[in-house]
């Protein structure tokens, strides 16, 4: 939570382009994102084993926002710093997702290097948590085919599970029926709706 004051957010405009930058804290407010319409940089990685099974996150019950929800495998926000500032190639980006790879899942950096981050499109959502608490982020979605050694940081990750396409299915009914108290984060829910089951059958044909 500490952090929530130390760390710096980038801020966008809806076409992506850097308008300054603001503390994790400010840019989660839900009075600033509705008064300042304050949007800024995120992430999202998808990892896939070897055998094509992608590896979701429970988030930590600690969590500002969204405690608790399942989502993909890690959902950050690259900062204000120049080894995260970098657009050329999306490498800031890149550098981010491996920074916060080891932060929450510890999976160390040789398992994920930034050149096997395939860059797959940008979404912009906006998504109260609760009362005081949201998101407003456009989000880069960074996909990646690796088998990784893995050590979470219960700080940051409450779970973790690999799952195949069928798993997955049944992880979104059981959301959808509120059953056993399971929730998946909007953004996740937005590219599960929208894209990612295609996405998955040419991770896996490798086009």
């Amino acid at each position: 939570r500490r952090l929530m004051f130390e760390d710096e957010c980038i801020l966008v405009d809806e076409n992506d382009r850097v308008v300054g930058h603001d503390t994790k804290y400010n840019c989660h407010l839900m009075e600033n994102i509705e008064s300042k319409n304050l949007l800024h940089r995120a992430f999202s990685v998808f990892l896939f084993n070897s055998k094509y099974e992608l590896l979701l996150q429970q988030r930590s019950a600690t969590k500002v926002t969204f405690p608790l929800v399942w989502t993909n495998t890690c959902c950050s926000h690259p900062l204000y710093r120049d080894s995260e500032l970098i657009e050329e190639n999306v490498l800031g980006v890149r550098n981010a997702a491996q920074r916060k790879l080891l932060d929450e899942l510890g999976i160390p950096a040789e398992d994920v290097p930034v050149d096997q981050f395939t860059p797959l499109g940008r979404i912009l959502y906006k998504a109260p948590s609760d009362g005081k608490w949201g998101e407003h982020e456009l989000d880069y979605l960074l996909f990646t085919v690796r088998d990784v050694n893995m050590k979470p940081n219960p700080d940051e990750v409450a779970d973790v599970k690999y799952v195949n396409r069928e798993q997955l299915k049944e992880l979104v009914r059981k959301a959808d029926a509120g059953e056993e108290g399971l929730k998946l984060s909007p953004w996740f829910r937005l590219v599960v709706d929208n894209f990612l089951f295609k996405w998955w059958d040419h991770v896996e044909k490798g086009t």
